[in-house]
């Protein structure tokens, strides 16, 4: 977690000089999600919409915003990079390096009831990546998250040190090139 604040200080440095330009609002977004045993907790992560007014937001079955994303924004997203600040969350222990990503609390409540088997995550702490990030990508919707609550399930079910260096390496592989990622 410290080798990621260091460079989430460095990123943090370089977009306080093009965020102006390129994105223009606050360097970071915070959003409450639920954590183990159903915790809420802040995540922090660099910005990469347009800033929007709160009931603006999506919805648990709402399609992404799109349009929102800024071109930095985009890049940040591609690589990953966006998601750094989450080492402040592992740092307080509200998130681990690997585990199932943490949904927003309302989209975890929908989702709750709407998909079986979607509590096995709230068994660990979620993590800055996970199986289903990188096997099924960006979950968007009650589908596409059922997918997603499958491979936290596998993962809450068989978790090893072994599985958690392949997930590593995979998500390391995104970052660098930024090929499987949505």
């Amino acid at each position: 977690a410290m080798l990621g604040l260091a460079a989430t200080g460095a990123v943090a440095l370089a977009l306080l000089f093009l965020n102006p330009y390129f994105n223009p609002g606050p360097l970071f977004f915070r959003q409450e999600r639920l954590g183990k045993n159903k915790e809420p907790f802040t995540i922090w992560k660099f910005r990469t919409m347009v800033p929007g007014d709160a009931g603006a937001r999506r919805s648990a079955t709402g399609t992404l915003e799109e349009e929102r994303i800024t071109l930095l924004g985009r890049a940040l997203r591609k690589y990953r990079i966006d998601e750094l600040p989450n080492f402040f969350n592992v740092l307080r222990g509200d998130m681990s390096v690997i585990g199932p990503r943490p949904d927003s609390t309302c989209h975890a409540s929908h989702y709750l009831d709407a998909i079986d088997h979607y509590d096995y995550r709230f068994k660990v702490k979620p993590g800055i990546t996970g199986l289903a990030q990188i096997e099924s990508g960006y979950a968007e919707g009650v589908d596409a998250t059922f997918i997603k609550a499958h491979y936290d399930q596998i993962y809450v079910e068989t978790s090893s040190g072994r599985l958690d260096v392949y997930i590593a390496i995979r998500t390391m592989l995104v970052m660098l090139t930024g090929f499987g990622a949505r």
